[in-house]
């Protein structure tokens, strides 16, 4: 049978422990099931579980990164016989250690991420690949300790240029909390004859293209990328994109599309071109699946951009 697992997730002196301190003492949640709370870190406010509302809340802290391994969780597990799993995750600690970690049936249902809106921005100045780790996978961010008049753009900006489909709240207290509705225009027409990508915005649209690659089928598209020739890429074809950088240098990739053009003979490896070229959705050997295969119209060599490595801003 599968456990769910609630994931809280956040910096110190982020919000977690209250939060999941509130969740426990209210009956509409805690009514009786058997829970393992798993705390990874110590925070600045100490739980009372004698004031939660079900007496069968079990507490194990995990302090230390050697004691998340599988066989671990799974002693614990069998010691408490848990219906469901709680864990106050580290934010010094990358999410890809906890996933790797956890039993087969233990499955991550609800991911959380808590901040406080008053250090987050210095968090993300001096910790950009920790915050990015944080902001790719949860459902809901919680800005909480939100002053009225808060600068709620800086916010928004670097949750979206992460992560476009997770929710963001801003608490101004217990009970006075407001979702966030700030509308993300593209900076481009998706709906223009021709699809013109700055390029400063290369990064956007090919997270864009990846996640609604639907809206792109049957779309020309104009921009500058750089070609990757090699002998395991069809003679009519070739690869054209940009190094792309989410949060650090470690984490630079190619992102590059297949392009179907005639006169690949004219490219080398490494050259930069003006693409402009229509877009259509099926499967192509290069990728092993369905995706964006251009068809080239126009391919003209051109200048690197100013900044070749595309980032999201």
């Amino acid at each position: 049978m599968d456990i769910p697992v609630y994931l809280f997730t956040g910096f110190l002196d982020g919000g977690k422990t209250t939060f999941i301190q509130g969740t426990l003492e209210d009956r509409r949640f805690n009514d009786g099931e058997r829970t393992l709370l798993l705390l990874c870190e110590e925070g600045e406010i100490d739980l009372a579980p004698e004031r939660f509302s079900g007496k069968q809340v079990f507490v194990e802290v995990l302090d230390a990164p050697d004691l998340l391994n599988v066989a671990h969780l799974q002693s614990l597990h069998k010691k408490y016989r848990p219906q469901r799993v709680m864990l106050e995750y580290n934010g010094m600690w990358k999410l890809d250690a906890l996933y790797d970690s956890l039993p087969k049936n233990w499955v991550v249902c609800q991911e959380m991420l808590f901040a406080d809106a008053n250090t987050f921005e210095m968090y993300n100045a001096n910790m950009r690949e920790l915050v990015v780790d944080k902001l790719r996978t949860p459902q809901l961010v919680v800005f909480n300790r939100a002053q009225k008049g808060l600068d709620k753009m800086a916010l928004h900006k670097i949750v979206r240029g992460v992560n476009r489909r997770v929710d963001i709240a801003y608490e101004y207290g217990e009970e006075d909390v407001e979702y966030d509705d700030i509308e993300d225009p593209l900076p481009f027409d998706v709906n223009a004859p021709v699809i013109v990508i700055e390029e400063r915005d290369f990064a956007i649209w090919y997270r864009d293209l990846s996640e609604e690659l639907a809206n792109y089928d049957g779309k020309t598209v104009r921009f500058k990328g750089q070609v990757v020739v090699d002998k395991s890429i069809p003679s009519d074809c070739f690869i054209v994109g940009r190094p792309l950088m989410t949060c650090c240098a470690d984490d630079i990739r190619f992102a590059g599309l297949i392009c179907e053009w005639g006169g690949r003979t004219q490219l080398s490896n490494r050259d930069w071109v003006e693409v402009e070229a229509s877009i259509s959705v099926r499967k192509h050997a290069c990728y092993g699946r369905v995706g964006p295969v251009l068809t080239g119209i126009r391919v003209n060599k051109t200048t690197p951009p100013e900044q070749e490595v595309a980032v999201f801003y």
